[in-house]
């Protein structure tokens, strides 16, 4: 089973700019402040951040980014922020310097980060506050009733929470998002008036559900809903079928995230955006339907719906998100947008039932494991756009036996067919430069590569028991073939080195039991150990004094 894990954290990497910690995405280039516990003095954190080739936007600023750092005495965010954690600052010398402080409130270049006991129970957030910070309130005892203003688009998670006393919030109609457990706990969540048939709603916002929701849901209110908050539904384990008003314009992170009887969502017209993990783990989901107008689908939205058959995507889609129908095990087919550019990482991974897809011209980005597991697909065409195959890709497609290769194709990532079982040719194109770690292991059907002169990367196992080989001519290009490149191709009866190759690495040809011919080169420098072990039929060469030969190098040789 391929991990969800790997699969959603395979384009997170660390990253240190001018001495600060940060965690980038490398396929959204985005980045987030991670944790800096040694931070001291004045920290500015600029919009941009340069790694590597890329430039990522500073978004965010992490849980605990700057917990503890008591020398911590001033930090610049940008304007590029959209989260901020309270619980960054904590301990910080910020958060401890009372100057810092105004009206019971602690302000970081406009974002509220915290507050403490001398608020005013009655608050009103000032106009002009861009960000409220994740937990902000949370734990504040003397607040009665806050105000938001329009400024505000997000109630961030945990916002309020055990606010015991917490009686009124006004949620004004700028909000477009509100985080989980944004009020769990706090005097107005623990109001039983506030609760309707299960459900937990301030203004015409759906905050929370409980046990008493009905298995049929339908919106019943008087002032229609026209927002959800993440995991609203999470978790109902009798949830069985919803409808979703009209007055609704997106389904957020973790909505029915694993609503394990959920069997039917009617999605309506207007929404336009379906969040993260949105049906995360809904194994009898069989319909939900999107809307022709979507314009987001988020990571994991459909991730573990075993069950779901059917599903339409409309135009307006661009990308499709890490792990999106990872596992959808009963998807067979799907018409992909025209304009879709991107598919991330295990987008399609599991789906053990999808028998044919068409990737469009417009494509140019196809993530690791995108198609991994992939069982009874059998034919794929890669667009002229795609310059890589990443990592296992279509590994473990076990019925793959055609796939056709773009002429602008330079890389051939690590394990990228790895157990393409039913794979017979493969036709790489004159580009290609690169073929990555195990990239064809497993092959047992290919019979016929040819390796094109500008490879000048065969890297370890990459034809690992691709059992029907019968003859390999070494590209041009190559000085170096890497440990076990060609390792247990029992069929090889032909090698052919190129003039340029200097080593043979460990175990290259390791139980080729059928090479019976090899043409030497003049430049080979060194053979390392095992490299021709087992090979029964091949008659150990005459090479020059001058070659470094590894240990057992020929053994079992003629």
């Amino acid at each position: 089973m391929i991990s969800l894990v790997a699969v959603l954290a395979v384009n997170a990497q660390d990253a240190q700019y001018q001495d600060i910690h940060y965690t980038v995405d490398e396929n959204r280039l985005t980045a987030e402040v991670g944790p800096n516990p040694r931070a001291a003095g004045e920290v500015f954190i600029p919009e941009t951040i340069i790694v590597g080739q890329n430039t990522y936007t500073v978004i965010a600023v992490g849980d605990k980014a700057f917990k503890g750092c008591k020398n911590l005495t001033a930090i610049v965010l940008p304007k590029t922020i959209e989260r901020v954690y309270r619980s960054a600052f904590d301990g910080t010398g910020i958060m401890l310097d009372k100057e810092n402080w105004s009206d019971g409130c602690l302000w970081i270049d406009s974002i509220l980060i915290a507050t403490d006991k001398t608020i005013k129970p009655r608050f009103v957030v000032p106009e002009g506050t861009r960000l409220i910070a994740a937990g902000a309130f949370q734990g504040n005892k003397t607040i009665v009733r806050v105000e938001l203003p329009a400024c505000i688009r997000r109630i961030d998670h945990e916002t309020f929470r055990d606010c015991k006393n917490l009686q009124k919030v006004i949620i004004p109609k700028t909000v477009t998002s509100i985080g989980e457990e944004a009020f769990t706990g706090s005097g107005i969540y623990l109001n039983e008036n506030k609760w309707k048939r299960g459900a937990f709603i301030i203004d015409d916002c759906l905050i929370a559900t409980n046990n008493d929701l009905p298995a049929k849901y339908i919106f019943k209110n008087k002032i229609p809903i026209r927002l959800i908050a993440e995991r609203a539904f999470a978790n109902k384990k009798n949830l069985r079928t919803v409808t979703i008003p009209a007055t609704v314009t997106a389904i957020p992170t973790a909505a029915f995230y694993g609503c394990e009887a959920l069997t039917d969502v009617t999605i309506p017209e207007t929404v336009r955006e379906v969040g993260n993990f949105a049906f995360y783990n809904c194994p009898l989901l069989r319909s939900a339907l999107l809307p022709r107008g979507l314009e987001r689908l988020g990571d994991g939205a459909f991730y573990g719906c075993v069950n779901l058959k059917e599903q339409v995507l409309g135009d307006k889609i661009e990308v499709l998100g890490r792990a999106t129908f990872y596992t959808c095990r009963g998807l067979k087919s799907l018409a992909l947008p025209s304009r879709l550019r991107r598919i991330d990482a295990g987008c399609f991974a599991g789906c053990a039932s999808l028998e044919a897809i068409e990737l469009p011209a417009a494509l140019t980005f196809l993530g690791d494991k995108a198609f991994a597991g992939c069982a009874v697909l059998r034919k794929i065409a890669i667009p002229a756009g795609v310059n890589s195959l990443n990592k296992q890709v279509f590994q473990g497609c076990t019925r793959l036996y055609r796939i056709d290769l773009p002429d602008g194709l330079y890389a051939i990532g690590d394990e990228a067919l790895d157990g393409c079982l039913a794979l017979e040719r493969i036709n790489i194109p004159l580009s290609t430069f690169r073929i990555g770690v195990r990239a064809f292991h497993n092959c047992q059907q290919l019979r016929g590569v040819v390796l094109v002169d500008h490879i000048h990367m065969i890297e370890e196992g990459a034809f690992m028991e691709c059992k029907m080989l019968e003859e390999v001519v070494l590209p041009a290009g190559l000085q170096h073939l890497q440990r076990g490149a060609f390792s247990q191709c029992i069929n090889l009866q032909k090698l052919v080195l190129n003039p340029r190759l200097k080593r043979i690495d460990d175990g290259a040809f390791f139980g080729c039991r059928s090479l019976r011919e090899v043409q030497w080169n003049d430049s080979l420098q060194a053979v390392g150990a095992e490299a021709f072990m087992d090979c029964k039929h091949l008659r150990t060469p005459m090479l020059a004094p001058a070659v470094e030969i590894g240990k057992n190098a020929f053994k079992n040789c003629k």
